[in-house]
C-alpha cells in the first residue's frame, strides 16, 4: 500500500535532506558542547531571517518556525539533556560526522525530519478547517463567499462523523432491544427484573471465561480473558453493558469492548505490577496525597471523598484498579468509623468547599448508606458542593431511580449547597435512549451532569471525540473535561501522544459551538494534579527518545504559589500511533499536522 511506504520511509537518509545545512554546520565542531553552540546560533539566525523576511501578517508558515524554534531550543539545553537521560544534540553530531547511530529507529528521525522542516517553514498539514477566500472581496460579497466556505467545512464535518455508529440511532436502538432480551435470558431474568438495578448487581458477570458462551470473541480476547481469570485480576460487566456489545462479529463496539476486555499486554503488565510492590501500579500517587484513610487532597478548596472501594463494572484504564481487588467484593464498604473520621477531617479543614464523592463507584451502594453518607457530608458548614462520581448512567443507567433523583433533589440547597453528577462516557456507541432518560431525571430535580472523557486510542479518531461532545449535549450532559490517558505501563495500548488530542482540540473541537465544547484538555501530573494542555507555558518537550518517543517536563499548577518540583513524563511515538491508526484502515494523511503540536 502507498501508505505503509509513506510511514516507513523515514530513515537516516531522509533526516540528511530535512536538516543537511543544519548537520554540516555542526559537522566539524570539536566537541559535543561546540556543536550545541553553533545548533543554537544556526537556528536563531535561521528564525530571525525568517521573521525579517516575512511581511504579512497572517501566516500559518511562521507560526510553524515558531513552534519547531521553541522546541529545538528547548531540546538543546544541557538540562534538557540530563532530565531525558538522552541528548538529541549527541545524536545529531553524531549523524553530521557519520558516526553509526544502531539505537535511532524511524521514529526519531520521523520526528527529527518534520521538526528541521518545521523551522524552515516548511512540512505537511492541511487541517480539516483550512478554506480561504479572496482577499479581494469586501463586504456582503466577502460574507457570502465565508458563508458558503463554512458550508462546505461543516458538510465535511458531518460526512466525518457519520462514520461512527452511536446508541440513538434507530436501527442500533432495534438491535439493541433484541440484544437485550437474549441477555436477559442467558442471565435468567423474569418481569421487570431488568429495570431493577439491584437485579443488574446481582448478575454482574465476574469471571472472564463467562464472556465466552455470550458474545463472539477474537482468539486474542479469550487468550486474554483466561489470563486474567488465572490471575484473579479485577474483571466485571453488568448485564445492560454486555448489551451493548455486538454479537454479529461487527467492530463497530471496539470502544465498549475496549472498556472492559483487557489486552494481553495489560494483564501481563499488572500481574507483573502486582508481584514488585502492591503501590507500583499508583500513578497518581495517591498514596502520598491522602492525609487520612478515604480522602484524597491535591488542591486547596476540594477533596476526594471515597467511602466505596470497588465498582460494578471495571474499567481496564481505571487510576485506581491497582486498589481494587474484585468487583463488588465484600468488604469494599469502609466502616461507619472510617467514614465518620474522613467527614470529621473534612469539617476540621474549613478551606474544603468541595466535595468529590467517588471511590469505586458510590451509586452502587444501597439508597440507605448513600443517603446517610451524603446527608452527612451536607451538614459540613463550609461544604458548597457535593459532586458524586459514578459511571453507574453509562454502565447501569437504571440506578439513577426516581427515589434517588428525589433524595439528591432535595439536598440540593439553592444558594447553599449545589449537588452534581460527574459521569465517563467515552464513546458515541454508549450514549443510549436509556442514558439519556437517567439524565433526564436528574436535570429535571435541577442536579447538573458533566462529563470527563478519557482520550484513549479508541476514542481518538477524525472528528470521534467531537461527535461525543455533541451527543452529550443532546442528552444534557456538559463535556468537563478530556484527559490525556495517564502514562501507566500497563495501559500502553490505550495511551494516545499528547500531540494528537492537542489536534483535536484545536483542529476538530474548535469547528464545534462553543457550549459543545466546554471541555477542558488535561494531563494528570502524579501527586500533583490536573495540567492544563492548551497553554504551553505549562509544560516544554525537551527530548526525543532513539525510538521517537516524547519526553515532556510538565510544570505543577502550584508553580507560581510555591516551589515545586516540575514532573518529566514519556509519551507514545507518534510514528507508532499513526501505524496503528493505518492498520485499521484510517488515512494517516489526514492526521499529517500532528507533528506541529508540542
Amino acid at each position: 500500500m502507498i501508505r505503509v511506504r509513506k510511514l516507513s520511509r523515514y530513515n537516516l537518509n531522509s533526516l540528511k535532506r530535512a536538516a543537511g545545512e543544519y548537520l554540516s554546520f555542526i559537522a566539524g565542531a570539536a566537541n559535543i558542547e561546540v556543536a550545541r553552540e553553533r545548533l543554537s546560533r544556526k537556528l536563531n539566525t535561521s528564525v530571525f531571517d525568517s521573521f525579517a523576511g516575512q511581511r504579512s501578517r497572517y501566516k500559518t508558515r511562521m507560526v510553524r518556525v515558531r513552534d519547531c524554534a521553541r522546541t529545538l531550543n528547548s531540546i538543546m539545553r544541557r538540562r534538557s539533556d540530563k532530565l531525558a537521560g538522552f541528548s538529541v544534540v549527541e545524536a545529531l553530531y553524531d549523524i553530521a560526522r557519520d558516526v553509526p547511530r544502531p539505537d535511532l529507529k524511524p521514529g526519531f528521525f520521523a520526528e527529527m525530519c518534520h521538526l528541521f522542516k518545521g523551522i524552515q517553514g516548511k512540512g505537511p498539514g492541511r487541517a480539516p478547517g483550512d478554506y480561504s477566500i479572496s482577499p479581494k472581496l469586501k463586504g456582503i460579497e466577502a460574507a457570502r463567499a465565508r458563508s458558503d466556505e463554512l458550508d462546505k467545512l461543516w458538510n465535511n464535518l458531518e460526512k466525518q462523523m457519520s462514520l461512527y455508529r452511536h446508541g440513538l440511532d434507530p436501527e442500533v436502538i432495534e438491535y439493541r432491544r433484541r440484544r437485550r432480551r437474549k441477555v436477559f435470558k442467558q442471565l435468567g431474568g423474569t418481569g421487570d427484573d431488568w429495570r431493577d438495578w439491584r437485579w443488574h448487581l446481582r448478575k454482574v458477570i465476574k469471571w472472564p471465561t463467562q464472556l465466552f458462551d455470550m458474545i463472539p470473541l477474537t482468539d486474542d480476547e479469550k487468550e486474554s480473558l483466561e489470563l486474567v481469570e488465572r490471575a484473579r485480576l479485577p474483571f466485571g460487566i453488568t448485564p445492560y453493558y454486555l448489551s451493548l456489545m455486538n454479537n454479529n462479529g461487527d467492530d463497530s463496539d471496539m470502544a465498549i469492548r475496549a472498556q472492559v476486555i483487557p489486552p494481553k499486554s495489560y494483564a501481563e503488565s499488572v500481574i507483573e505490577g502486582k508481584h514488585k510492590n502492591f503501590h507500583s501500579l499508583d500513578f497518581m500517587l495517591e498514596r502520598d496525597t491522602s492525609p487520612i484513610e478515604l480522602v484524597t487532597r491535591r488542591y486547596p478548596g476540594i477533596v476526594i471523598l471515597k467511602p466505596y472501594n470497588t465498582c460494578p463494572q471495571i474499567c481496564v484504564y481505571c487510576q485506581r484498579n491497582w486498589e481494587i481487588n474484585e468487583v463488588l467484593a465484600r468488604g469494599s464498604m469502609a466502616s461507619k468509623e472510617k467514614i465518620k473520621a474522613a467527614i470529621e477531617w473534612i469539617a476540621d479543614h474549613p478551606g474544603i468547599h468541595d466535595v468529590l464523592v467517588t471511590g469505586g463507584d458510590p451509586l452502587a451502594m444501597s439508597d440507605r448508606k448513600l443517603f446517610w453518607l451524603l446527608s452527612e457530608v451536607a451538614k459540613i458548614p463550609s461544604v458548597e458542593r457535593i459532586r458524586i462520581g459514578t459511571r453507574t448512567p453509562v454502565t447501569m443507567p437504571m440506578r439513577i431511580t426516581k427515589e434517588l433523583a428525589d433524595f439528591l433533589g432535595k439536598l440540593r440547597k439553592p444558594l447553599k449547597l449545589d449537588i452534581s453528577v460527574v459521569t465517563h462516557v467515552e464513546h458515541p456507541f454508549e450514549v443510549t435512549p436509556q442514558m439519556a432518560r437517567a439524565v433526564e431525571r436528574l436535570r429535571r430535580r435541577m442536579i447538573n451532569v458533566y462529563n470527563q472523557n478519557v482520550f484513549t486510542f479508541f476514542i481518538s479518531r477524525r472528528f470521534e471525540a467531537a461527535f461525543l461532545r455533541r451527543l452529550l449535549k443532546r442528552i444534557g450532559i456538559d463535556p468537563y473535561y478530556t484527559f490525556n490517558t495517564k502514562g501507566k505501563d500497563e495501559t500502553v495500548d490505550y495511551r494516545v501522544p499528547i500531540a494528537r488530542l492537542m489536534q483535536e482540540q484545536k483542529e476538530e473541537a474548535r469547528l464545534l459551538p462553543g457550549l459543545s465544547r466546554t471541555d477542558e484538555a488535561v494531563y494528570n501530573v502524579p501527586g500533583l494534579g490536573k495540567n492544563y494542555l492548551r497553554a504551553l507555558q505549562h509544560r516544554d518537550l525537551i527530548s526525543v527518545l532513539p525510538d521517537g518517543t516524547r519526553v515532556y517536563e510538565f510544570h505543577p499548577w502550584e508553580k507560581n504559589i510555591r516551589r515545586q518540583k516540575s514532573h518529566v513524563g514519556e509519551d507514545v511515538p507518534l510514528l507508532d500511533y499513526l501505524k496503528r491508526l493505518e492498520d485499521m484502515g484510517e488515512d494517516v494523511k489526514q492526521y499529517e499536522t500532528i507533528w506541529y503540536y508540542y
